[in-house]
């Protein structure tokens, strides 16, 4: 095992060459924000659609469009808005009288990167589109099936101060993004750049530096790095302890509503590895757990109104659930 462990980290080092050029093309546009640029690779690398929130301003939109600019490959953004149809995402059939049959005309979701923009705009209905697409990675118009391309990413923007206009998201649609991030304010120096990087006559572009040829093959090699049976008792045990805190000597039963899904397994050990690779290395550690452990939990675990009571968030909780659970 341990020869293994020392080729995997051979390829790997091999492998994730392209990762230093892709993360300094992104920082040529976006100052600072290298836990979004982090998470934002993370998702790319293990095939998982993320969430993004955060005030207006701090280049959510701009992150994703530059991550874009860097992949040889289609970008769509698509504007959500109360007025938004199924059909403006996924496309319609058309009627054709002189043929007298109908065609079918593909929506903006046919791409490889898509941007849903402040989605939490559209109706329940417009969200629910996404569904399909988003888990089987496929849309149906009519009684007609499509295979989406690879790579296919979903990365969703969402504001939370504004309430109105805006609708939550199911459940179901939530719980199918790999990550949920928060974005806070840059610090001072990161203001400073970016009041002199984005106040000239030409603003910085990145340019493409990697096809997804390179993209499918990191997936392969992230899907090779070494998971021991210890960390993946310990990811397994964090989910159920969302779901049976008392069986872990927590105290949090009451705060909880409904616990994380089987997703929350699959995503912290698909996250996790994508966060080893990242960092060179060909095997996953608790510590690679713990740090992408919020965001693949924090829109999984629902709270129950006596933590909402509490004033405690989700966060809160799943932070109780890491302090609690043994590291191996």
């Amino acid at each position: 095992m341990h020869q293994d462990i020392e080729l995997i980290q051979q390829k790997i080092t091999q492998g994730s060459s392209f990762v230093p050029e892709l993360v300094g093309e992104i920082g040529k546009v976006i100052v600072g924000q290298k836990y979004l640029v982090n998470r934002l690779l993370i998702g790319l690398l293990s095939n998982g659609h993320i969430l993004i929130e955060g005030v207006p301003g701090l280049a959510k939109t701009l992150a994703v469009k530059t991550l874009s600019d860097c992949i040889r490959t289609n970008f769509q953004r698509i504007q959500f808005t109360p007025d938004l149809l199924p059909a403006d995402l996924i496309g319609t059939m058309i009627y054709n009288p002189r043929e007298g049959n109908f065609t079918v005309k593909k929506g903006p979701i046919f791409s490889n990167v898509i941007l849903a923009d402040e989605i939490n705009r559209a109706p329940a209905k417009v969200q629910s589109a996404l569904l399909e697409s988003m888990q089987e990675r496929q849309v149906t118009i009519g009684e007609q099936t499509y295979k989406l391309e690879e790579p296919f990413l979903v990365l969703a923007t969402q504001n939370p101060i504004e309430q109105e206009g805006t609708y939550p998201l199911p459940e179901a649609q939530v719980d199918r993004f790999m990550l949920k991030l928060k974005i806070d304010y840059p610090n001072f120096e990161e203001e400073m750049e970016i009041q002199d990087r984005m106040t000239v006559a030409k603003v910085p572009e990145a340019t493409a530096v990697i096809d997804p040829e390179t993209i499918f093959k990191a997936r392969e090699l992230v899907n090779e790095i070494y998971i021991d049976q210890k960390v993946k008792e310990y990811i397994v045990n964090i989910v159920f302890a969302t779901r049976q805190p008392k069986e872990y000597g927590l105290d949090i039963e009451d705060l909880i509503s409904y616990g994380a899904s089987p997703r929350a397994t699959i995503y912290l050990n698909k996250a996790a590895k994508a966060n080893a690779f990242l960092n060179g290395r060909g095997y996953v550690t608790p510590e690679d757990v713990k740090s992408i452990g919020l965001d693949v939990l924090r829109h999984r675990v629902i709270v129950s109104y006596e933590a909402e009571a509490e004033e405690m968030t989700s966060e809160d909780v799943v932070s109780k659930v890491f302090d609690g659970v043994e590291v191996p």
